[in-house]
């Protein structure tokens, strides 16, 4: 799924557009022990309780695609007999009226969650009946000739809330605040089946987690059968290790800066595509071409590749660079400076050590006190070394 597809399914969670027939939720204690179950018609809820869910609902569609929200597909064997996607199918027909697959359901997240504290599964059966487009995107809600029939799950942490006063106003007085047990926003989450191309797509499902460092692999393979991805953090490292195994002694400060800027350039052409900018193996090694890279530092790359990063895996460009903030460090400074204007950083050696050559032009601050381009009596000709 891509970020438009997503959207046109979070805009189905508003009082006007409700395509949610039916609501079940779990709450587990820090034990594993299940404390309570709730089973509803979702349109029974009160509109306050409507409003505050919509809110979880939504926010189990939110974030980064690739970061906090992952397309995975499944596996053939896991769509056979037994498989997780044809448990998922089966719980998905059941329309949430099947206790025996509820209880089976809310068993394996409670098996495969690894949460020491309080926490509500929070499950909903929906049926979108999909509005056609007109040839200038308009929908045509009169045009509909296909429904999407899904289930989304969130697990939202159950925390107590903080200590404090609050005022009474009964009593007219600043009293100790009575201490709730506070639903919080989801942790992780999922979409099944995924909407691919305005569609429904049985092959797949969209798994949402708060912390995109966190993927939880063997509750992933576990729940899913399928095989976890490089977090975001392990998609840069990974990308990082493979231009210096590639490079290796070669490794300049030039190559580098040119890669991302390579890279910043490719990102910015595709912003206003719904599609996030991915990168294959075939297309780092081409990037790495057209980067200077020279063929015989290239004859390995297959290999690295596959070793550092995996087969089959591929790279999200928003994961392995920044378009924001280029970040420059030594072992005693910190430089930050804008992609676009990198290049006014260079590198010489002077008095026989390397140094990074920033030229102090225009405004200049130190802790805020504006100074001027001198150095103490020091010829103007003379680099300022960092």
């Amino acid at each position: 799924m891509n970020k438009k597809e997503i959207s046109e399914i979070k805009k189905q969670f508003s009082p006007a557009n409700c395509a949610i027939t039916r609501i079940c939720g779990c709450y587990v204690d820090g034990e594993k022990n299940k404390k309570t179950e709730l089973k509803e018609a979702f349109l029974s809820l009160s509109e306050e309780e409507m409003f505050k869910y919509f809110e979880i609902f939504k926010k189990t569609l939110s974030g980064t695609v690739g970061k906090n929200l992952i397309n995975m597909e499944f596996p053939l064997d896991q769509e056979k007999e037994g498989g997780t996607q044809e448990f998922l199918m089966k719980l998905r027909g059941s329309k949430l009226q099947d206790n025996a697959i509820l209880e089976e359901f809310y068993d394996k997240i409670i098996e495969n969650y690894d949460y020491g504290e309080n926490y509500y599964i929070i499950l909903i059966h929906a049926v979108y009946d999909i509005p056609g487009k007109s040839s200038d995107g308009q929908e045509m809600f009169d045009a509909s000739d296909e429904i999407y029939d899904h289930i989304l799950c969130s697990i939202c942490p159950v925390n107590l809330s903080k200590a404090g006063l609050c005022y009474n106003a009964e009593t007219n007085n600043i009293e100790d605040r009575i201490r709730d047990w506070i639903v919080e926003m989801p942790d992780l989450g999922f979409l099944f089946p995924v909407f691919n191309d305005r569609s429904t797509d049985i092959h797949g499902l969209l798994y949402y987690t708060k912390n995109a460092e966190q993927l939880r692999s063997t509750f992933v393979d576990e729940m899913f059968g399928c095989t976890t991805p490089l977090s975001a953090g392990g998609q840069r490292d990974s990308f990082n290790a493979l231009v210096e195994e590639t490079l290796g002694d070669d490794c300049a400060y030039d190559t580098v800066m040119n890669i991302h800027e390579k890279l910043n350039e490719w990102v910015e052409a595709q912003k206003d595509s719904p599609d996030p900018a991915v990168l294959t193996r075939p297309e780092v090694k081409r990037l790495f071409e057209e980067c200077g890279v020279e063929d015989e530092k290239l004859e390995t790359f297959d290999q690295s590749y596959e070793a550092i990063a995996g087969e089959n895996a591929s790279l999200m460009a928003s994961n392995i660079t920044n378009t924001r903030r280029t970040e420059i460090k030594t072992p005693d400074v910190v430089i930050h400076v804008d992609p676009d204007r990198a290049m006014l950083i260079e590198t010489q050696v002077i008095d026989g050590r390397k140094c990074i050559v920033i030229p102090m032009e225009g405004d200049v601050e130190i802790n805020g006190i504006h100074v001027s381009g001198g150095n103490g009596g020091s010829s103007e000709d003379e680099p300022e070394e960092f």
